[in-house]
């Protein structure tokens, strides 16, 4: 019975999605910046590819931005159920992006293989390099706490990405004091290439994230149960329920499903009960948006999937 354009759920004390994005953006071109100068004063093959990554960061925190704009707009004829699923885009992009960064310090660790150079300021540059870092590990809590506490794919997705640069920074960091120890120069390509190596597993989880979002998984176990827990307490009242679904887009969540009472029964009582379920459903999920479709119990019809065309007595 509720509409597909239902209202989304309030918006949490705080800022919002697009000025954590915004802070990204910034935090993304002051550590574009110095990781730069690092790279000037020593030559590292190591920290050219961790301030490569930092572009990256950049072009990822502006597509964030976009899409957590977009995400905002209320549902529209065209778009009847929002534009949350631009989280998505964004994510996916991110995943890609963050690939694309690990190719990168790959194939320029590779050239150094054969072109093996001399560090030098070495010690100013890693002093550099690490106040990049420690910012963008700031950062990336903040924007990871902010993703969890607004449901936001997006900026988990930035979260990581930041991250996985911090790890990056760390492993080209030792690898450059390594260098600086022993005067092993292949030790700078050898690390470039572990880091590469280990950020593609954090790329690889975002777009596997992305696939199920765009593939309109199901709500998590935990949102299953307490819908679970909600229809179970109707069914003492000789009610039943069938093709529950359930998705998500983005933070918006969404619930559709058969409600099954006895055919002798009048509308408004049927439609009395389908207010009452829906209420509470909502109680247990704030901001869902609920449809429910009100049928006889006793006609064989009411147990039929729809598009599916076979009987099915399973539910929540």
């Amino acid at each position: 019975m509720t509409p597909e354009g239902a209202a989304p759920p309030p918006a949490p004390k705080g800022p919002g999605a697009p000025a954590y994005a915004l802070l990204s953006v910034a935090t993304a071109l002051v550590t574009i910046t110095l990781k730069l100068l690092a790279w000037r004063l020593t030559g590292s093959v190591g920290l050219l590819s961790d301030a490569m990554e930092s572009f990256v960061n950049l072009l990822a925190a502006l597509v964030a931005f976009w899409a957590l704009t977009v995400a905002k707009r209320p549902a529209d004829p065209e778009h009847a159920f929002g534009h949350t699923k631009a989280e998505y885009l964004a994510a996916g992009f991110e995943g890609m992006a963050i690939l694309a960064a690990a190719a990168a310090i790959a194939a320029a660790a590779i050239d150094r293989f054969f072109h093996l150079q001399p560090l030098t300021s070495i010690g100013a540059g890693l002093l550099v390099s690490v106040a990049a870092s420690v910012l963008n590990g700031v950062v990336a809590f903040v924007l990871l706490r902010a993703g969890r506490r607004l449901d936001s794919i997006t900026l988990r997705a930035d979260a990581w990405h930041l991250l996985t640069d911090v790890w990056t920074s760390a492993g080209v960091l030792v690898g450059v004091a390594l260098v600086w120890a022993t005067g092993w120069l292949v030790l700078d390509p050898v690390v470039a290439l572990l880091v590469a190596a280990n950020i593609v597993w954090t790329g690889l989880k975002l777009l596997h994230e992305t696939g199920h979002g765009l593939l309109d998984r199901a709500l998590s176990e935990d949102d299953l149960k307490k819908i679970a827990d909600v229809l179970g307490r109707f069914r003492p009242r000789g009610v039943e329920f069938h093709e529950v679904r359930t998705r998500a887009a983005g933070p918006r969540q969404f619930v559709q499903m058969h409600v099954l009472v006895p055919g002798d029964w009048t509308v408004q009582s049927g439609h009395d009960l389908l207010e009452q379920v829906e209420k509470e459903l909502v109680a247990a999920l704030p901001g869902a948006s609920v449809i429910t479709h009100l049928e006889p119990l006793e006609d064989p019809a009411s147990w039929d999937d729809a598009g599916l065309g076979r009987s099915s007595r399973s539910g929540v």
